[in-house]
C-alpha cells in the first residue's frame, strides 16, 4: 500500500545535523583534554603528552574546518556521516594507543562511535564502521605506549584482566551495534507506519468533509433553482403559440429542461452527501457493508451475517472504523480462495465484527507479530496468488491504529482459515441520539 507524497525511501543519515555530531566531538576533545590533564597534574602519572596532544589537536582541527565551511543548518549524507565517525574511531584508537591502550579504562569510548552510526547509517555502513572498531581494539590491546606513576612503575593490568576487558569492548560492540540498531529500525518503521495510518485518515476524512460541503451545496441551490424553474415555466406558457416569437419560446423551454437537469443533479448529490446529524450514525450491518463495498465484486463470495437477532445498534459512522473495516475485509479477500464470511453480533456492553477467510491463514511465526509495520511472511499458496505481494505489515498496522482509535480491541487467529475478532465497548461506538440536526450553511 502506497501513499501519494510518502516516501518509500528513506536516507536516515539525513536525519541529523552536521552540527549536532560536531558538538558531540567538542565534548569529547574537552574530556580528553580534561582527562590526559587531570593525569599529568592531578594523578602525577607520566605518559606521552607530546602524543596525545597530537591526537585531540586533529580533532580540534577537524571541528573548526567543518564548523568554517558549512552551514549550520546542513544535514549529514550517509557518506559524511561515516566518514566523520571513521575518523573519531581512528582518533580515539590512537589517542588511547598513545596512553596506554586497552590499560586506560577510557577505551571504553570506543563503543560510542558504532552506536551512534547503527542509528543513523545503512548496515553496510554500520558494519565497516564496526569491523574497524573491532580492529582498533586489538591493534591497541597488542601495541601502546605505556603510562607511568609518579615512581615510573608502568601501570598494567594483569594478563587475565586486560584480555577479559579486550574480550569486552569486542562483545559490547556487537552488542551495541545490534541492539542500537534494532531500536532505531523498529523506531523508524513505528514512525513512517503512523504518517502513513495518518494520511490514510485524513483522506478519508476529507472524503467525508466532501460529502457535506457536496450535501450543503445540494441545499442551499435548491431555492434559486425552483424559482428558475418557476420563471421558466411561466414564460413557455406565455410564448406558446407565439409564431413570431418562437426562438425565444425554444430558450424558454430549454431554460426549464436544463433546471430540471440540475434539480436531478442536485438530488443525486444531496444523496450521496448528506450530512445531516442523524447520518452520522448508522445500523451496525450497513456500516459494515458500506466498508466492505469496494471489495464485493473482486471474484470472491463476501457473506455478511448478522448472528443477533432483534433490532441492530446504530453506531457512529466513523472514518477510522469505515476505513479500518475496509482495510481487514481487503486483506481477507487477498488471501482467500472463494469465500469470506462476516459476522456481526452484538449485546448491551459488546458490538463485535469477526471477519473469516478461506485461505492458509497466518503462518504461526508472524501470528504474534501482526499488527506490527511491516511485518512480511503471509503468501497465497493457491493457484492465482500475487507473486508481488509481499505482506500483509503495513494494511493491517493502518487497520489496527484506527480501530483502536475508536476503542475497538483485535484479535488475530488461525482456524479453517485466518480469524479476525474486531470487539468495541458499545459506549464507545454507538451513535448519540437526539435531533436530527441539519446540512451546515454555507457562507457567501
Amino acid at each position: 500500500m502506497s501513499f501519494p507524497g510518502f516516501p518509500t525511501e528513506v536516507h536516515h543519515g539525513a536525519w541529523l545535523r552536521l552540527r549536532t555530531l560536531v558538538f558531540v566531538r567538542w565534548a569529547a576533545v574537552l574530556g580528553q583534554s580534561l582527562a590526559v590533564a587531570g593525569a599529568i597534574w592531578i594523578f602525577g602519572l607520566t605518559l606521552d603528552y607530546g602524543l596525545a596532544s597530537i591526537a585531540i589537536a586533529a580533532s580540534v582541527i577537524a571541528n573548526m574546518a567543518v564548523t568554517l565551511l558549512t552551514p549550520p543548518t546542513r544535514r549529514m549524507s550517509e557518506r559524511v556521516a561515516t566518514l566523520m565517525l571513521a575518523f573519531d574511531v581512528v582518533q580515539l584508537g590512537l589517542l588511547l594507543s598513545f596512553t596506554g591502550g586497552l590499560n586506560n579504562p577510557f577505551a571504553l569510548l570506543l563503543l560510542a562511535p558504532v552506536t551512534i552510526a547503527a542509528t543513523i547509517l545503512p548496515l553496510r555502513n554500520t558494519v565497516g564502521l564496526a569491523l574497524m572498531s573491532l580492529a582498533m581494539v586489538s591493534a591497541i590491546g597488542l601495541w601502546s605506549l605505556p603510562i607511568r606513576d609518579s615512581g615510573g612503575v608502568v601501570l598494567e593490568l594483569p594478563g587475565l584482566f586486560r584480555f577479559g576487558f579486550w574480550l569486552a569492548l569486542i562483545i559490547g560492540v556487537l552488542f551495541l551495534a545490534i541492539y542500537a540498531r534494532q531500536v532505531a529500525t523498529e523506531i523508524r518503521e513505528m514512525r513512517e507506519a503512523l504518517a502513513v495510518t495518518q494520511l490514510a485518515l485524513a483522506r478519508e476524512q476529507q472524503l467525508t468533509a466532501l460529502g457535506g460541503v457536496v450535501a450543503a451545496a445540494a441545499h442551499e441551490l435548491g431555492t434559486p433553482l425552483a424559482t428558475i424553474k418557476l420563471a421558466s415555466s411561466e414564460l413557455v406558457d406565455v410564448l406558446r403559440g407565439r409564431g413570431d416569437l418562437v426562438d425565444l419560446y425554444d430558450d424558454a423551454v430549454l431554460i426549464r429542461a436544463q433546471a430540471d437537469r440540475c434539480r436531478d443533479i442536485l438530488r443525486s448529490m444531496g444523496r450521496e452527501g448528506k450530512d445531516d446529524l442523524h447520518l452520522r450514525g448508522a445500523p451496525f450491518e450497513t456500516v459494515l457493508r458500506e466498508a466492505a463495498e469496494p471489495h464485493l465484486g473482486r471474484g470472491r463470495e463476501v457473506s455478511v451475517l448478522v448472528a443477533t437477532p432483534g433490532n441492530q445498534p446504530v453506531i457512529q459512522r466513523r472514518p477510522e472504523i469505515i476505513h479500518g473495516l475496509r482495510n481487514l475485509v481487503q486483506n481477507a479477500v487477498d488471501f482467500s480462495v472463494a469465500r469470506v464470511a462476516i459476522e456481526l453480533s452484538w449485546s448491551e456492553a459488546r458490538l463485535s465484527v469477526r471477519i473469516v477467510d478461506d485461505g492458509p491463514g497466518f503462518p504461526p511465526h508472524v501470528l504474534s507479530r501482526i499488527g506490527d509495520p511491516f511485518v512480511h511472511g503471509r503468501r497465497r499458496e493457491s493457484a492465482g496468488a500475487r507473486p508481488e505481494y509481499e505482506g500483509m505489515g503495513l494494511g493491517l498496522f493502518i487497520a489496527k491504529t484506527l480501530l483502536e482509535r475508536s476503542g475497538a480491541r483485535l484479535d488475530f487467529a488461525n482456524g479453517d482459515g485466518a480469524i479476525v475478532q474486531v470487539d468495541w465497548p458499545a459506549e464507545r461506538i454507538l451513535a448519540a441520539t437526539g435531533a436530527l440536526g441539519a446540512n451546515p450553511r454555507i457562507e457567501e
